[in-house]
């Protein structure tokens, strides 16, 4: 799930909304989220004065920021940079 906002806060509060939305339409079909495999990752541009921690919670938890993901095979980091799958990539290759 992907939000944008003007401004960090904005951004955690509609999380939240979009989260609790996905969260009863999962319920109504019977499936879960699992809170502990469950990750926050801000990507924001510029060089704000803001808090960067975003609280998004989960099942009354909250989830882990993170700033750099795999989704899909790919490592994806907080900055755009592709430094971290390369070196994944290239380890993966030598083995």
């Amino acid at each position: 799930m992907a939000t944008r906002g003007e401004s960090i806060r904005a951004v955690e509060n509609y999380m939240n909304v979009e989260r609790s939305k996905i969260k009863k339409l999962a319920k109504n079909n019977k499936m879960k989220f699992n809170d502990t495999k469950s990750k926050v990752m801000l990507i924001a541009r510029g060089k704000r004065k803001e808090n960067k921690n975003i609280r998004v919670h989960l099942n009354k938890k909250t989830l882990e920021q993170v700033t750099q993901i795999k989704f899909m095979g790919i490592i994806l980091a907080h900055k755009f940079r592709f430094n971290e799958h390369i070196i994944y990539a290239a380890e993966k290759t030598e083995n």
